[in-house]
């Protein structure tokens, strides 16, 4: 707005000094002009009282008598053509006349016919604008809606007024909508995800019943659907099935730009829930299996059971999740196999197998020896945290079916 109101004023005082030079320089000329017409009847005047001497047809004392009139003239005349005050003095008013009048007449034209809004804070108009964009949707939604009650029968205009109530957070309205659409509601893998986190936001985050069964039936249709991963995802993982939880998420990630903030967002929560960002090809047992039950594999697998030290039954609810889980001896962090279950059914027999593994790639049938451990969340978190109870880890080899855990001391 400076930059604007800086040059709109240089423009002005160019433009006043183009004006009033020449008006000023009327006034000069024409006072020049006249002196010198004067002058020149003069010299004519006394040219010719010469000449009637020379001729003698004047006495000399007319002569001089002649021309002593013809000069006292020439001086009173020269005195009439001196501008007077009161001239000068309108002259003056003229000119500060145009000098106020010019730019207070562009000022009102440019309020009139010109864009003043322009020059208000980009937010101060940026606000109006939206202001009126989101009335004019408003307007629009409204008329959508009057027309679908007079034509019930138009299922893509229900479609569309379903997902334009969802934008605008009318979530009991784009409910309504959606179970208006009818038959080709199954057949659209977006309209389905769409459904199912709207009565999700209506069941206050609850994505189980209606609408994973919504979920699932978009992912038969679209398995890299990135509403459906996202929200199967997060009903695995408030669950705790975070083998499931791993696998939609692996496959929403490859669909992401490495660096935008949702893939970093992705990749931090598969490292706390000890699944790698790499997308993998999980198995249909992997996919399938539901945690906390013995299942048969065809690979090696670890059993034994696993209970509570007496003198911390005190420091737990019957609630609490309780995760045994193998590990490899390569150092890494990621279990090979995690079984979860509660600490009402402990003590527990457990057995650890490929079907409950994080990745298909990394499978305790592929190593020699594992290390069991124990685990007592108190928040049901996969990641571990200061306070939990914890079995020390024992190393045993893959096939053992004798192995004997005990839950005896707190995380510091």
């Amino acid at each position: 707005m400076g930059a604007f109101l800086f040059a709109a004023m240089s423009l002005v005082v160019i433009t006043m000094v183009l004006l009033l030079r020449p008006w000023k320089r009327q006034n000069t000329e024409h006072e020049a002009t006249a002196r010198e017409i004067n002058a020149g009847i003069y010299r004519d005047q006394l040219a010719e009282l010469d000449r009637d001497r020379a001729a003698g047809t004047l006495a000399s004392a007319d002569h001089a008598q002649a021309r002593n009139e013809l000069q006292h003239r020439l001086l009173d005349d020269a005195a009439l053509l001196e501008i007077k005050p009161s001239q000068a003095q309108r002259s003056h008013h003229t000119t500060l006349l145009i000098a106020v009048a010019l730019p207070l007449a562009a000022t009102g034209l440019y309020a009139l016919l010109g864009a003043p809004a322009a020059l208000l804070p980009q937010q101060v108009a940026s606000g109006a604008a939206h202001q009126s964009t989101a009335a004019e949707i408003d307007q629009m939604v409204a008329s959508l809606a009057a027309r679908l009650q007079k034509n019930p029968a138009d299922t893509k205009g229900w479609a569309m007024l379903a997902r334009s109530y969802k934008a605008m957070g009318r979530f009991a309205e784009a409910q309504a909508a959606f179970a208006r659409i009818g038959g080709g509601l199954s057949k659209d893998p977006v309209l389905l995800a769409a459904y199912a986190d709207v009565l999700a936001t209506q069941a206050n985050g609850n994505l189980e019943g209606p609408p994973l069964q919504l979920v699932m039936a978009a992912l038969q249709l679209d398995p890299d659907n990135a509403m459906a991963l996202s929200l199967a995802a997060t009903a695995a993982y408030k669950r705790k099935d975070f083998p499931v939880a791993a696998r939609h998420w692996q496959r929403l990630l490859k669909q992401l730009p490495p660096d935008s903030d949702d893939a970093k967002w992705l990749v931090k929560t598969l490292a706390e829930i000890g699944a790698p960002a790499a997308p993998v090809a999980a198995t249909a047992s992997v996919a399938a299996a539901p945690t906390g039950d013995a299942r048969a594999t065809s690979g090696k697998s670890v059993s034994g059971s696993v209970s509570l030290s007496p003198q911390l039954q005190g420091e737990v609810r019957p609630t609490d999740t309780v995760f045994v889980f193998a590990r490899a001896m390569d150092g890494s962090r990621m279990p090979l196999a995690v079984q979860r279950a509660r600490v009402a059914d402990l003590p527990l027999k457990f057995k650890l197998d490929d079907s409950m593994a994080m990745s298909a790639q990394h499978r305790l049938s592929d190593v020699a020896e594992v290390r069991i451990e124990a685990r007592v969340s108190r928040n049901g978190d996969a990641t571990p945290a200061a306070g939990d109870l914890i079995a020390l880890g024992e190393v045993v080899k893959t096939g053992n079916s004798r192995v004997l855990l005990q839950i005896d001391r707190v995380r510091p």
